[in-house]
């Protein structure tokens, strides 16, 4: 129940919201009808995406100030699974990562999106822009999209038998009017203005370029017809994968729209749950998998939005649109398209994010460009999921090397001077700073067993902070070894938390150094 619409979602509702959704349904008509395009589903495919995605999402999504539609990296993602299933398998395939978007959402695994490095979330970003630009040569050079590899050098070639110069014209001014204008007067939809202007000269002057075809004015009747049982096993691997994607890249989005807002935090298990409920629908009615998108995101908070009203309103005015509009739209020519989509790509890569972190330190260079190339050669989930591997092994390694074993004096006032003269000569004591864990055990066994010419060695272990199974195995290794030496090896200031993995091993501990020395003193393991 605590995933349902509420009264509250909608008590912050304003006028300004009205706006505020009506700017990104602009915004967002040309991308929606691109990507659309891209993901071989067509045009009306990516508008009905945008319309139903958009409005579920809105009412049942996590945060208030989303826009969810047709993004570019699952149009990454989708490419390759049209080629092998075609447009029903699609279609399957969101719906079933909706159910394991639902699934995700009941586990409470909304929480664990923190854990992210931002050196692979800009890695992915980068690697996604690249795929995208790719995918739009074809249209921006005016030939039909190869079948198979090499889809860039097959379409240049074809460009080589038949120039269509019209068509690259077209992408190249489009291209230019929205990165120039993005940059002069931000709040301008120019991708829209664009889109519009090249349309009206491809119909003036008669271009022979590509449209977009016929598109409904209404939207279809919802179905399950496409759905082959006999299939699913097979696609659950593309859902895996959709599925996890649409969770990052929301997740993501909400957390972007926080920072952006004042008081506004999203929820985001919820938000799980209504890119879910989102994506078993929308391939009901003909649309492609869904998820938050970034940059309508960013236009809507910009925008003035403050609640959940102003998305409902840009899913409602692309529906007005279709209504009213459907014929005018079908004239766009899919070279204009390619333009907006080229010049998204080229602004979905923030050059100063990017700047930062490949100058911050080595690692998260390392990290932001093997998981960009992964993107490039493999796929999106195996390159984030690359990036998290070797961001985790670099973030062990480095916490690993912050494990510290020390010397250090006895204390001046717990013994006479004498008997601290006899004590410096036979026992010493250590100090541990830091975890004690799987990465960190070999040179912590190394350093300790290099201790010689005593015959009592204290390990003060008040700051240690994180203990593991290996951590103590290893720590009882190393007592086995300096024992086998004639060495007793006592442990002070053992905390609570790892006190019974230590227990386990028979390792004596005492409350505070001092109480370590008179043992040590009683039992006659110093030499007379």
């Amino acid at each position: 129940m605590s995933f349902l619409p509420t009264r509250g979602d909608w008590t912050t509702a304003r006028p300004k919201d009205l706006l505020a959704g009506l700017t990104v349904a602009v915004v967002a008509l040309p991308l929606a009808l691109g990507f659309g395009v891209a993901s071989g589903l067509g045009a009306a495919a990516g508008l009905v995406t945008a319309i139903v995605a958009g409005a579920l999402a809105a009412v049942f999504g996590g945060s208030s100030l989303q826009v969810s539609g047709p993004t570019g990296a699952m149009t990454v993602v989708l490419v390759p699974i049209v080629a092998q299933f075609g447009p029903g398998g699609v279609l399957t395939v969101g719906l079933l990562a909706g159910v394991i978007l639902i699934g995700l959402a009941v586990a409470k695994a909304g929480r664990y999106m923190r854990y992210v490095p931002a050196p692979v979330v800009e890695g992915f970003t980068i690697g996604i822009a690249a795929v995208i630009a790719l995918q739009q040569v074809p249209a921006a050079l005016g030939v039909p999209a190869p079948d198979g590899h090499n889809v860039v050098v097959n379409a240049v070639r074809a460009f080589g038998q038949g120039p269509v110069v019209a068509a690259v014209a077209l992408a190249a001014g489009v291209v230019l009017v929205v990165l120039v204008g993005a940059r002069w007067r931000p709040a301008i939809p120019f991708s829209l203005l664009a889109v519009a202007a090249g349309t009206v000269v491809a119909e003036l002057w008669s271009l022979p370029v590509t449209r977009i075809g016929a598109l409904p004015a209404t939207l279809p009747a919802p179905t399950l017809s496409f759905v082959d049982l006999n299939a699913l096993w097979s696609l659950l691997p593309s859902a895996v994968a959709v599925a996890a994607l649409a969770a990052l890249e929301s997740l993501l989005s909400a957390t972007v729209a926080d920072g952006m807002s004042v008081n506004q935090r999203h929820d985001p298990d919820r938000e799980l749950f209504g890119q879910g409920i989102a994506n078993v629908v929308t391939p009901m009615f003909g649309g492609v998998p869904a998820t938050a998108a970034i940059a309508r995101t960013a236009v809507n908070v910009r925008s003035g939005a403050g609640s959940r009203l102003a998305s409902l309103v840009h899913a409602a005015t692309l529906a007005l649109i279709m209504l009213v509009a459907a014929s005018l739209v079908g004239r766009i020519p899919l070279a204009v398209l390619a333009g907006v989509l080229l010049a998204t790509a080229i602004r979905m890569v923030e050059v100063g994010s990017v700047r930062v972190l490949v100058r911050a330190n080595r690692a998260d260079a390392l990290v932001l460009v093997l998981t960009a190339a992964a993107t490039l050669a493999l796929d999106l989930v195996t390159a984030v999921i690359l990036g998290l591997v070797v961001a985790g092994a670099l973030a062990l390694r480095a916490v690993a090397r912050s494990v510290r074993i020390d010397e250090v004096p006895l204390e001046t006032g717990d013994h006479s001077q004498e008997e601290r003269a006899l004590l410096a000569e036979h026992i010493v004591a250590y100090r541990l700073d830091g975890p004690l864990f799987f990465a960190a055990a070999h040179r912590f066994l190394l350093e300790l067993t290099e201790i010689t010419a005593v015959s009592v060695v204290i390990l003060r272990m008040s700051h240690v902070t994180t203990m593991d199974g290996t951590g103590a195995a290893v720590l009882r290794d190393a007592v086995d070894r300096l024992e086998h030496r004639g060495v007793t090896v006592l442990l002070s200031g053992v905390r609570d938390e790892h006190r019974r993995q230590l227990e386990i091993h028979g390792v004596p501990m005492f409350a505070t150094t001092p109480e370590a020395i008179e043992f040590a003193r009683r039992s006659g393991m110093l030499p007379s």
